[in-house]
């Protein structure tokens, strides 16, 4: 019997969670307020705090997912995710439902970040890009479904439907795990004494995490600002909104795929990176025009801007994901993953604020600040990542030659590395 090929087990395990990812997004906010009964401004407090500990438990569960095997950490960060989903059930007061919400986001950031080592272990470097957007494509097939499933759940409107979203959601994650689990096994590799220095430490590193971090800005918009924006600022259909949301989902399963078809290394992946932040800034024009027009016209302005604004994204994320694996050191793969993936935290906990601050509230002269900036993060990307390459091709060449001068020292070291590697248990 043929076994199945990593690439189509990532993908199905990418599938089962997106399903129950789409429909425990719709409908959380609702059970938490309704049924458990917290108020919103608490919800949403709650949530703050827990993507905030996630986003600093994701650099050491990418550590470990480096120095323990990515395959073995990343099946039990997906059980421990789906155990937080059950817990959700359980919780009756805020401090519970902090608590919770910590483990989650910690979990769930951990998660990625071993999943990324994982793929990085498990598909050549040129393949990777590739089947990270066939993933981003099934990722949103697999929210539309799950949210279709998350809208019987709302139309029913009892406490027993929203629980059986929760149980759906966790045993997506258990399925996630079984998957994973049948996936080959990828060494570990062991601490170097001459290794380079902490993703903390790498400031080029950094600062091409941070400017994607700007590029990501954008995440909020198809679910908050633009529902605002068109309620209160132009004369467009409030149905429009999730239209909207519907062409978004469908054309980035369609066309990721494509966009990052030529992206194979550094010079494509900021050169699609500088076209993207033009697209980007073009559909911030196109969405500043919509305000104070007739409903037709601003409803064709704004299916205008929608279409711009997807082809950004599929842009920005195929030159994002090449950029991330191709300056991360091959052992610290878990590690510089979780640190990139911040930049999703980040946008998605300041994003709201800062966004509805800047386009709801100043208007037009909002979104001009807006395209400025994506296109100066999308320009500044291109330095920076030389910068940050270089430097690592400096610790590549202080690491060998201090190999070197070990082994000359020590005549059992290199007979000795090899049995250094473990693979995870």
């Amino acid at each position: 019997m043929t076994k199945t090929p990593p690439q189509r087990l990532l993908t199905l395990a990418q599938l089962g969670n997106s399903v129950g990812d789409g429909a425990y997004y719709t409908t959380s906010a609702l059970y938490f307020t309704q049924v458990v009964g917290l108020a919103p401004a608490r919800v949403g407090l709650g949530l703050t705090i827990g993507w905030a500990v996630g986003s600093l438990a994701g650099l050491p569960l990418g550590r470990l997912a480096d120095r323990r095997g990515p395959r073995g950490t990343a099946v039990l960060l997906a059980l421990a995710t789906g155990s937080a989903v059950a817990s959700f059930t359980l919780v009756r007061g805020f401090v519970p439902f902090v608590l919770v919400a910590c483990a989650y986001a910690a979990a769930q950031s951990g998660l990625a970040a071993a999943r990324q080592a994982l793929l990085a272990g498990l598909v050549p470097a040129g393949e990777r890009t590739g089947l990270l957007a066939r993933l981003q494509s099934t990722l949103n097939a697999g929210l539309a479904v799950g949210a279709g499933l998350g809208g019987l759940a709302l139309h029913a409107g009892t406490r027993t439907a929203y629980l059986a979203v929760f149980a759906v959601d966790a045993v997506s994650f258990l399925v996630c795990a079984l998957l994973l689990l049948g996936l080959p096994r990828v060494a570990s590799v062991p601490v170097r004494p001459h290794g380079g220095p902490g993703v903390l430490r790498d400031r080029p590193y950094a600062v091409v995490a941070l400017l994607n971090t700007v590029l990501l800005l954008r995440l909020p918009l198809l679910s908050l600002v633009l529902p605002l924006w068109i309620t209160e600022r132009t004369g467009a259909p409030a149905w429009l909104v999730s239209a909207l949301f519907v062409l978004n989902t469908a054309a980035v399963t369609v066309f990721q795929v494509r966009a990052a078809r030529g992206v194979t290394g550094l010079v494509s992946a900021t050169r699609v990176l500088r076209r993207a932040g033009w697209v980007m800034c073009a559909a911030c024009a196109v969405f500043a025009l919509s305000a104070g027009t007739s409903a037709r016209v601003a409803a064709g302005v704004l299916v205008v801007g929608a279409v711009l604004q997807v082809a950004a994204e599929t842009g920005q994320s195929a030159g994002s994901w090449q950029l991330s694996f191709d300056l991360a050191p091959a052992d610290r793969v878990g590690e510089y993953q979780a640190l990139f993936g911040t930049g999703v935290t980040v946008a998605r906990t300041l994003g709201p604020l800062v966004l509805t601050t800047l386009l709801v509230e100043w208007g037009p002269p909002g979104w001009l600040l807006l395209a400025g900036a994506t296109l100066a993060a999308s320009y500044a990307m291109g330095p920076a990542a030389r910068r940050a390459a270089a430097g690592r091709e400096r610790n590549a060449g202080q690491e060998g030659n201090a190999g070197r001068e070990g082994d000359a020292g020590e005549p059992g070291a290199a007979r000795s590395a090899p049995a250094a590697r473990r693979s995870e248990a």
